[in-house]
């Protein structure tokens, strides 16, 4: 099968899931069945693309042409085709992980949530494949839209008003920053498309514009959460535990990030930031939400707001290396895209399984937890190391090449934070651990075991993964090295 044909499955294959799924809706075996043999199908055809852009191919697929020059547009290159495989992978492993927690826990509305959920991973992938900042557009918004009701899931007050909230800061901050950013710059370029190098080099736009444009990229892509534009992220926590892995490891926040790597290499370009420092004040920017998220983090006893608020953090860190613009950063914030991937989805699932077996929804509930909950609250302890940074985990060597990328721009305000927040990470997760292990079970506490068989083995797996990228990086790094040919492999 051509590359072209596999590039349309992949965006067709999620889109027609949703219809199976909400046709098969009464059947809630036959339901979930149309959603795991979606999800492998579209991992599978993402799989087999994979392969052919490790391989020097860069598929391609012209869709409508909206207006002269304005086209939906679709190609595939090494940053896009690394989210694209990260969000099928982890689509598979959390439709497991639902079945479990959605059933075990007897939620409303199962259809529409599996339905919502095929749609926002389509989304996802047209934003990676995009070929322009017009098409990537229009794919975060219906990323947003289809998002929404994921959130508002529960349909209490408090999802209603938290749900208004997430769709608010998402939709004012992407129509009033990011759409006119993206007018900017294709009056300025006289085009959209992603193009290796940047487009705005040449275009003789001065340093100060340059700067402005900046800003309205930054807080337009809303779901990179850099404050003050994050209240959105810890307001979503009211979702089912499957939904904030979503938003927080697979789909939404991803696709921030995502976008504001490619922005800074495929529309600004190292060489025109380096000549003008229009990202310089991002790194500080970044810097100060990377610790001060984490701060906030510290004073939460609800699990999950205290992930949030990690998620907030650990999102800077990206973003950050991303705006220090070496080759060695950029390299190491895109590697962060999937080790922070899979290790924030293993604490999200650790979290709905503690809510799942016991209603252990604060730290301060989970004494003794690891005693009868080995499984999940040693997936938890996997990830609690991921986030720190410290070895045998994906994320130590994504930030390795994050702190290569400072030391070599020599600089001490983005080493300065990498340390700081690391102690910060340490102190807002060490004491869970410690207190789920080596503390002992209250006294005439409600007795519960490990969470449903599903969510179980979900979090294993990922817990597996954010150890097995770290043992066996090589495909991760190939995509991160070739966004940067001939220097972000060096």
């Amino acid at each position: 099968m051509d590359s072209e044909t596999l590039l349309w499955l992949s965006l067709v294959i999620p889109t027609i899931g949703a219809a199976g799924i909400g046709l098969t809706g009464r059947f809630p075996n036959l339901r979930e069945g149309v959603t795991l043999v979606t999800a492998v199908a579209l991992w599978t055809t993402v799989m087999h693309l994979a392969t052919r852009v490790l391989d020097g191919e860069r598929p391609s697929a012209h869709g409508l042409e909206v207006l002269p020059g304005i086209d939906i547009a679709f190609a595939i290159e090494p940053l896009g085709m690394l989210f694209a495989s990260i969000a099928s992978t982890l689509w598979i492993v959390n439709s497991v992980y639902s079945i479990g927690y959605m059933r075990g826990n007897d939620e409303p509305r199962q259809t529409p949530f599996y339905v919502c959920f095929a749609i926002a991973i389509a989304s996802a992938v047209g934003v990676a494949f995009s070929a322009n900042l017009f098409t990537l557009f229009l794919f975060y918004e219906v990323l947003t839209l289809s998002t929404y009701p994921l959130v508002a899931h529960k349909g209490n007050e408090a999802a209603r008003i938290n749900a208004r909230i997430y769709l608010m800061i998402l939709l004012a901050t992407s129509m009033a920053l990011l759409l006119p950013a993206i007018i900017w710059t294709g009056v300025t370029a006289g085009t959209l498309d992603f193009t290796e190098g940047g487009i705005l080099a040449g275009t003789g736009m001065p340093a100060w514009a340059a700067t402005i444009l900046m800003g309205l990229f930054i807080f337009g892509i809303g779901k990179a959460a850099v404050m003050p534009v994050h209240n959105w992220l810890p307001a979503a926590m009211v979702a089912p535990t499957p939904v904030s892995a979503l938003l927080h490891a697979v789909a939404v926040v991803k696709a921030g990030v995502f976008t504001v790597v490619k922005v800074i290499v495929y529309i600004f370009g190292l060489d025109f930031l380096a000549e003008t420092g229009a990202s310089n004040w991002v790194v500080y920017v970044a810097g100060f939400t990377v610790v001060f998220a984490s701060v906030i983090a510290l004073t939460h006893d609800n699990l999950k707001k205290r992930l949030a608020f990690s998620t907030v953090s650990q999102l800077s860190y990206i973003v950050m290396a991303a705006a220090v613009a070496t080759p060695a950063a950029i390299l190491g914030a895109i590697m962060h895209i999937a080790a922070h991937a899979v290790s924030k989805i293993t604490l999200f699932f650790a979290a709905g399984s503690l809510h799942t077996a016991g209603h252990l929804d604060w730290i301060s509930q989970l004494d003794g937890a690891g005693r009868r909950m080995p499984w999940t609250m040693g997936a938890f302890a996997v990830g609690a190391i991921a986030m720190i940074g410290l070895p045998p985990t994906a994320p130590f060597l994504s930030k390795w090449f994050m702190l290569e990328g400072y030391l070599g721009a020599e600089h001490r305000f983005a080493l300065g934070v990498i340390l700081i927040s690391t102690v910060l990470n340490a102190s807002y997760f060490l004491p869970i651990v410690w207190r789920a292990f080596f503390r002992p079970v209250p006294e005439g506490s409600h007795p519960h075991g490990e969470g449903p068989l599903p969510s179980v083995i979900a979090l294993t797996v990922t817990a597996a993964m954010t150890v097995g990228l770290f043992l066996y990086p090589d495909a991760v790094f190939s995509f991160a090295g070739a966004v940067l040919p001939g220097e972000g492999g060096q």
